[in-house]
């Protein structure tokens, strides 16, 4: 979605699904944009990787105003000035600052014939980190959809007890209202009626407090769809969709997730780029030989330019560099054991993501009927207070402990639903799905 399309529907009031904030960041997320474009630039660098091994061609031209001194080298004959003939005297000789044009231009060509693998396995190591980098995206689009489904589900939650508050602050409002009547008709002590106007007092700030937290929540799913925009917006009242299997045994789950989480293939790349570096490097104990040819010319004058050719081979070898390559290598080996390591790091954290994730929704869906129950009798538990109360039977306290049961049973059950809303997610996190 359009980021200015989508701060305008906020701006609107309209209510947000999940869907459209998922879309909302999957376009706008400052993190996705980044690891887009990380990927993009791992993926030149194996480009470059792989340019030496193409032949590498060079061209140049010049032009020089220069003169023409000659210059005696130690062990040679002196050398006599250059003529410069004239008509009246054809054995003058020049100015030793006389200039003369001088033009030049080449054009050579080498190619790398081999090097015992040296750099095929480096452009072949640049193109493993590259796809490690490309499943790093996708663990970052991962974390992301978790991010929003948890902001989400945290500000509908929060929507839900500023409701539980609303309906609180009624409740008490009536109570209020019904005390007064009863304390002026002298059926109900006075005491009634402060605590009446107390429990009324709390209610209000208590609403209060639910909607900074709503409004807070808003302002975090905002930053996680990587919007910049008002908060005057509701959250669509909708809950998240069973995740398929999420009642299967531990073992079919983790299979799922061992194949599928991008943050193992990222490793399993970064293994293979660490030992593709490795044998890089030992190519360097060997000589590298390369094809030469060019083609230079020059004189005085672009229409009369003498010309030359060449066509060679080119050995060269590092024979001793201070033991340089030996510590590459070392360190290469170094970087392979230290991601193994993180390989097996990652997949005894799988487990423990998948078990954890797949018991929190059992739990939760356990608790959702526990609290639903709790609720059903908290409002039953209110209904009869407020009778006893109405006849003379019951207190103030007696109701107000009615209340503030219901209040709390409310309470309760919405946070179950949101504790199963939140473990779906990570489910959906832990087994690598979007």
């Amino acid at each position: 979605m359009n980021l200015a399309l989508f701060a305008a529907l906020l701006c609107a009031g309209r209510a947000v699904t999940l869907d459209e904030a998922l879309r909302s960041a999957r376009e706008n997320q400052p993190q996705l944009r980044q690891a887009r474009a990380t990927t993009e630039a791992a993926s030149a660098r194996a480009r470059e990787a792989f340019a030496p091994m193409l032949p590498q061609i060079q061209a140049s031209a010049g032009y020089q105003r220069t003169t023409a001194n000659a210059i005696t080298r130690p062990g040679s004959p002196p050398l006599t000035g250059r003529l410069c003939p004239t008509a009246a005297d054809p054995t003058a000789v020049c100015s030793t600052w006389t200039t003369y044009n001088s033009w030049s231009d080449s054009i050579s060509a080498t190619q790398l014939l081999w090097d015992f693998g040296g750099t095929p396995y480096r452009w072949k190591s640049a193109e493993a980190q590259a796809d490690a980098q490309a499943a790093s995206e996708r663990a970052t689009d991962l974390q992301v959809d978790f991010t929003v489904r948890q902001a989400f589900f945290s500000a509908r939650a929060d929507r839900a007890l500023m409701q539980v508050a609303q309906d609180t602050l009624t409740n008490q409002q009536r109570h209020l209202k019904q005390t007064e009547g009863f304390v002026s008709a002298g059926t109900h002590p006075e005491i009634d009626l402060v605590q009446a106007r107390t429990d009324t007092a709390n209610a209000q700030v208590a609403l209060i407090n639910a909607e900074n937290t709503y409004e807070t929540a808003k302002v975090a799913l905002n930053a996680a769809m990587g919007v910049m925009g008002a908060t005057d917006y509701d959250v669509s009242d909708e809950a998240l969709a069973p995740v398929p299997g999420e009642d299967s045994e531990v073992g079919p789950l983790l299979d799922e997730a061992n194949k599928s989480r991008p943050e193992v293939e990222n490793i399993e790349k970064l293994v293979r780029a660490d030992e593709l570096t490795v044998r890089s490097f030992e190519g360097a104990y060997w000589p590298a030989l390369s094809a030469t040819a060019g083609f230079t010319q020059g004189g005085t004058s672009p229409s009369n330019l003498g010309w030359n050719g060449s066509v060679g081979l080119s050995l060269s070898w590092g024979i001793y560099q201070g033991g340089i390559t030996r510590a590459q290598v070392r360190e290469a080996e170094a970087n392979v054991a230290a991601e193994v390591a993180a390989l097996d790091l990652i997949r005894l954290q799988l487990r423990s993501d998948v078990d954890a994730a797949r018991l929190a929704v059992r739990a939760a869906k356990a608790s959702i009927s526990a609290t639903q129950e709790a609720l059903t009798n908290a409002k039953e538990r209110l209904r009869l207070a407020e009778q006893r109360y109405a006849v003379g039977v019951g207190s103030a306290i007696e109701l107000g402990d009615a209340q503030v049961a219901l209040t709390q049973a409310a309470a309760q059950a919405v946070q179950a639903d949101d504790n199963l809303a939140t473990a779906r997610a990570q489910l959906l996190r832990a087994l690598g799905r979007r």
